[in-house]
C-alpha cells in the first residue's frame, strides 16, 4: 500500500471572509462598451424607457459619467441589496441580470468611485457609494445624504426620474486621457462614442427596433451646458435584403428534452452596411450569434462547429439561450462571451431544417455565395490622396476600406477663420482643405461642433477636392474648377447660413 486514503479526515470549520480588495480584481474582462452595456441591463431590467449616458467635461477634461434612467428605482433595501458584492435580487424570467456582481465589477472595471443613486415610486431618494482601490479593513459602504440624492435626480435631464429612477455616477474614471488639451480630449471623445453607440446598437439591437427603449449618449461641459444627444440606433447584423432563394432557415435538434433551435442566413454578398461591416470585422463576426433576453451577447465564432474561413464570412446563424435546459451554454459574467459545452457540436450536426438541410449544407450554400458575389467585376479606382485630421474616422475607415490609397501625406479637412465669404481655402503645402468657420454652425444645424464634425459635409468635400492635392502643381482644369466649385459652394453655404436665421 501507498498510504493513500480515499477519505480525507476533518476537525471542524472556520468561516474566511473574503479580503477587502476582493473588490480590486472585480471586471478585470470590461472594456468600457461591455460595461455600460452590462448597466444598461440594469435599466432594462428596472423597466425603463429611456436611459441616458453622459460624459462630464470641465475645462475640457473628462471627469466623470453618468447612467440615468427612467426605471422603478429602488428603495432603501433594494439598494443595499445591489451594492452588496454577490448580493442576488429576486430575478425574474424576463430578466437581463444574472451573477449579482454586474454593478460593481462593471464600474470598478472603469472607476476608482461608483455612486448609486434611486428612487422608487412613494419613496425618498437615496443614494450609496463605494470607493474602489481604497485602503480598506471591511465591506464598508458609504451612505449618501437623502438630499444630495435627490439632487443628482432632479438634474435637468432629458426625461423625467420622477416618481421614480436611478442615477449612476462614475467618478476618477480610469481610461479617461489625462489631459485637458480639447483637440486630444475632442479625439478621444469621437471615438469612443463612436465606437460606443456601435456596440450597445450591436448588443440592444432588437430591444431598440422593437421601440422599448430609447438608448441615448451625450457630453455635458459644466462651464458650457450639455451638448446635442446623440441616439443609439439599432444594428441589425441579420439586417440585408434580398436574401439569397431558400433562406433563411431553421435547423433543430432535440437535446435532454429541451430544442435548439439555430436561424441560419445568410449575407447576398459583402457590403459597406455597417450591419454588415460590423466591429472587429466582417470576417471575424461570421459564425453564431447567441441571444438572452433579446440581448445580444456574443457575435460571431463557430464554437467548434467549423474553423474561421474567409469564405464563410457571409454566414450568420442566431441562437436563443433562453430557457437552455440542458446545459449546453456557459455565459462569462460580463455577458460579452457565451461557451458551448462538449455536447454542442454533436447537436449541431444533429440538427435539421424542415426540408432536410443540415449545418453542412448552410456551410456550403453560404460558401457557394460567397463565390458567386466574388465573381461580380469591378472597374478598378483611381488611388486617393489619404483622409486625416477632421475627417470622422468611420469615414475614414469606409475611404481606406473601398479605395486604394496613394503613398502620400494625408489630406486634413479643419475650420478656420476666414477674412471673407469663400467657403474653402485649399493649402497644398500644408495638405490641408480649409472651411470657412462662418457657416460652422449652419451646416451643424445648431449641434456642438468637435474636430471631426460635420461628417457628410467633409465626405463630399474630401471626394470632390481630394484630386487637386496630387501633383507637383494645379492644372488650367484644376484651377477653373476650383474656381467653379468655389462660386457653386459657396453660394450653397449661403442660403444655408440664410435659412438658419443668421446672415444681418
Amino acid at each position: 500500500m501507498t498510504g493513500w486514503r480515499q477519505d480525507v479526515p476533518v476537525l471542524g470549520s472556520v468561516e474566511l471572509p473574503p479580503d477587502p480588495h476582493a473588490l480590486d480584481a472585480l471586471g478585470r474582462n470590461h472594456s468600457l462598451e461591455t460595461a455600460l452595456a452590462d448597466l444598461v441591463d440594469n435599466s432594462v431590467d428596472a423597466g425603463a424607457s429611456n436611459v441616458l449616458i453622459r460624459f462630464i467635461q470641465h475645462h475640457a477634461r473628462l471627469i466623470g459619467l453618468y447612467v440615468v434612467d427612467d426605471g422603478r428605482g429602488m428603495t432603501p433595501g433594494s439598494i443595499d441589496t445591489a451594492l452588496t458584492l454577490g448580493g442576488r435580487r429576486d430575478y425574474r424570467a424576463t430578466d437581463l441580470g444574472r451573477f449579482g456582481v454586474g454593478l460593481k465589477a462593471a464600474s470598478f472595471s472603469q472607476a476608482a468611485s461608483l455612486t448609486v443613486l434611486s428612487r422608487a415610486t412613494g419613496n425618498d431618494a437615496v443614494g450609496r457609494r463605494w470607493l474602489h482601490g481604497e485602503n480598506r479593513d471591511g465591506f464598508h459602504c458609504d451612505i449618501v445624504p437623502g438630499d444630495f440624492a435627490a439632487a443628482e435626480l432632479d438634474r435637468p435631464w432629458p426625461f423625467s426620474t420622477s416618481p421614480s429612477g436611478t442615477v449612476i455616477r462614475w467618478d476618477r474614471v480610469s481610461g479617461f486621457p489625462a489631459s485637458d488639451d480639447p483637440q486630444q480630449v475632442g479625439v478621444f471623445l469621437s471615438r469612443t462614442m463612436d465606437h460606443l453607440r456601435g456596440h450597445l446598437g450591436l448588443m440592444f439591437h432588437r430591444i431598440l427596433a422593437q421601440g422599448k427603449l430609447r438608448l441615448t449618449v451625450d457630453v455635458e461641459d459644466v462651464d458650457r451646458g450639455v451638448g446635442i444627444p446623440a441616439d443609439v440606433e439599432p444594428i441589425n447584423p441579420f439586417g440585408y435584403r434580398n436574401a439569397p432563394d431558400g433562406w433563411p432557415k431553421t435547423l433543430t435538434a432535440a437535446v435532454d428534452g429541451s430544442l435548439l433551435t439555430i436561424q441560419c442566413h445568410i449575407w447576398p454578398r459583402r457590403s459597406n452596411a455597417v450591419e454588415y461591416r460590423l466591429p472587429g470585422g466582417a470576417e471575424q463576426r461570421q459564425g453564431l450569434y447567441f441571444y438572452r433576453r433579446d440581448r445580444l451577447l456574443h457575435a460571431g465564432g463557430w464554437e467548434g462547429i467549423h474553423a474561421p474561413d474567409k469564405k464563410l464570412q457571409l454566414a450568420r446563424a442566431a441562437i436563443d439561450i433562453d430557457g437552455d435546459v440542458a446545459g449546453l451554454f456557459t455565459m462569462n459574467p460580463e455577458k460579452s462571451r457565451v461557451t458551448a459545452g462538449a455536447g454542442f457540436a454533436l447537436a449541431v450536426g444533429a440538427a435539421r431544417a424542415e426540408d432536410g438541410t443540415t449545418i453542412a449544407d448552410y456551410l456550403r450554400a453560404a460558401e457557394a455565395t460567397w463565390g458567386v458575389s466574388n465573381q461580380r467585376s469591378t472597374a478598378q479606382r483611381r488611388p486617393v490622396t489619404p483622409p486625416g485630421r477632421g475627417i470622422n474616422p468611420r469615414v475614414c475607415r469606409e475611404i481606406v476600406d473601398e479605395l486604394p490609397q496613394l503613398n502620400s501625406e494625408p489630406l486634413n479637412i479643419i475650420w478656420a477663420k476666414f477674412d471673407n465669404d469663400d467657403l474653402f481655402q485649399i493649402d497644398r503645402d500644408d495638405m490641408t482643405l480649409l472651411l470657412n468657420r462662418r457657416y460652422r454652425a449652419a451646416l451643424l444645424g445648431g449641434r456642438r461642433g468637435g474636430l471631426n464634425d460635420a461628417p457628410l459635409v467633409k465626405a463630399l468635400m474630401f471626394l470632390l477636392m481630394e484630386n487637386v492635392f496630387q501633383g507637383v502643381h494645379l492644372g488650367a482644369r484644376d484651377k477653373d474648377n476650383i474656381d467653379l466649385w468655389q462660386e457653386i459652394l459657396t453660394t450653397a453655404a449661403k442660403a444655408e447660413l440664410s435659412s438658419f436665421g443668421a446672415l444681418p
